[in-house]
C-alpha cells in the first residue's frame, strides 16, 4: 500500500491510499478519483516527502498527542457531535434496526438508541417511516 497527499484544480488538499503507484495512474486515468472536499474529478498527486523515522526510540510525549487533537473545525465537531450521542443514547449494536422498529410499533418504550444496520435493513426502516438517520462516524465497538 503507499498513500499519496493529493491536490484538486481548486488546492483542496487530502490523503488517499493506493494498492500501488500503478493502482493510482490506472484510477486516475480511468476518472475514478474526485477531491474529498469539492468532488473535483481534476486530482494530481502533491509534492511529497517519504516518511522516514529519525530514530528508534519512542516519540516523545508531545509527538504521542498531535495524532489525538481536532486538526479542524470540522474534526472538532465531528467529536463533539460522537460525545453528545455516546453520552445520551444507548449502544445497541447490530441490534438495532430490531430495537428501533420496535420501538415504533411501540413492543418497546421509546429511548435514545444508536448501533449498526445492514444497508437492506436501514433501507426497510426508512421506507416504513421508522425516523432514523445514518451517523457521520463509525461506533466504538462495546464487547460484553
Amino acid at each position: 500500500m503507499i498513500r499519496y497527499t493529493l491536490k484538486c484544480d481548486r488546492e483542496h488538499s487530502f490523503e488517499s491510499w493506493f494498492a500501488s503507484a500503478e493502482g493510482f495512474e490506472r484510477l486516475r486515468a480511468e476518472g475514478r478519483l474526485a477531491c474529498a472536499l469539492c468532488g473535483s474529478a481534476d486530482v494530481a498527486k502533491s509534492l511529497m516527502a517519504p516518511a522516514l523515522q529519525a530514530s528508534r526510540e519512542p516519540p516523545d510525549a508531545a509527538a504521542k498527542g498531535a495524532l489525538s487533537t481536532a486538526a479542524s473545525e470540522l474534526e472538532t465537531a465531528l467529536a463533539a457531535l460522537r460525545r453528545q450521542v455516546e453520552e445520551n443514547s444507548d449502544y445497541v449494536g447490530l441490534n438495532f434496526a430490531a430495537e428501533a422498529r420496535a420501538m415504533h410499533d411501540g413492543a418497546l418504550p421509546e429511548r435514545p438508541i444508536h448501533g449498526e444496520a445492514r444497508l437492506e435493513e436501514a433501507r426497510a426502516l426508512l421506507e416504513d417511516g421508522v425516523p432514523v438517520a445514518p451517523l457521520p462516524f463509525l461506533p466504538r465497538r462495546k464487547t460484553n
